[in-house]
């Protein structure tokens, strides 16, 4: 395939674009229709009973261990929301414009391990409209969609689902305060809150975002059952409901370290 980094003349030449990914790894992005059976098209992955989201659930499960379809089928949602959808959060946290990850324009490369090696968008290219917009695209076409897929296929719970696109949303917000390339906490708690409050799905209900240590966190109102699975080891996420809030709290700000999925 032939593609490259997002650069701010590839994305109508908007200024900044380029510097997102020093926030973070999951905010690069390769632009071009690419190549090759390793990419997976992300409106096939939405489809009923898709290879491409099968493939998705096995790469987790061979990489992680799980000891049961709805644990891995929470699993891929949590970090599939976390690390797709993120630039086009960001952006539209920084600048108010809605970057196009319908999906139909993304292609995602699993990892040979756990997660998402790369992202690919067909045309870089912002969307007329502000949060409305950002809910179309980001949750109404794309997330919750699958977290309907994988509900059906796994029985896993819906809201446990949509708590993992809820935690992987507020990473799109947290991430960029823990970077050389940082964002001011409460410039992104502000930005997270207008986003939030009117979400669909009741995901404001499913955690929230807080700061701890000059950073912003996720504490989510739900678990992903990754601690179930070999590769957990029996030790639950930093952002785990199974733990009091407080002692989450202590946790973070104490920087001791966290299990992220």
């Amino acid at each position: 395939m032939t593609a490259r980094s997002v650069t701010a003349g590839s994305v109508a030449g908007r200024a900044g674009v380029a510097a997102l990914a020093r926030y973070a790894p999951r905010y690069r992005l390769e632009i071009g229709e690419p190549s090759g059976t390793d990419w997976l098209r992300v409106d096939r992955i939405l489809e009923p009973d898709s290879p491409e989201l099968t493939e998705l659930l096995k790469r987790d499960h061979d990489a992680s261990g799980h000891v049961s379809a709805h644990a891995n089928a929470l699993s891929l949602m949590s970090f599939y929301a976390g690390r797709a959808p993120a630039t086009a959060l960001l952006l539209w946290a920084l600048e108010g414009r809605v970057l196009d990850i319908r999906p139909h324009n993304l292609w995602v490369r699993p990892h040979d391990g756990h997660g998402l090696a790369s992202v690919v968008i067909r045309s870089a290219r912002f969307l007329p409209g502000g949060l409305q917009t950002l809910y179309d695209v980001v949750l109404a076409e794309h997330l919750l969609p699958l977290a309907t897929e994988l509900h059906r296929r796994t029985r896993a719970g819906l809201r446990q689902l949509h708590g993992g696109v809820a935690a992987g949303c507020a990473m799109g917000f947290c991430a960029a305060t823990r970077e050389e390339e940082t964002v001011a906490p409460s410039f992104l708690q502000e930005r997270w809150d207008t986003f939030i409050a009117k979400a669909p799905a009741g995901l404001a209900r499913l955690g929230d975002v807080t700061e701890a240590a000059n950073k912003l966190v996720y504490l989510r109102n739900t678990c992903c059952l990754y601690y179930t699975s070999e590769k957990g080891c029996g030790t639950v996420c930093g952002s785990c409901c199974l733990t009091p809030r407080p002692t989450r709290l202590t946790a973070y700000t104490a920087g001791r370290p966290i299990l992220t999925v």
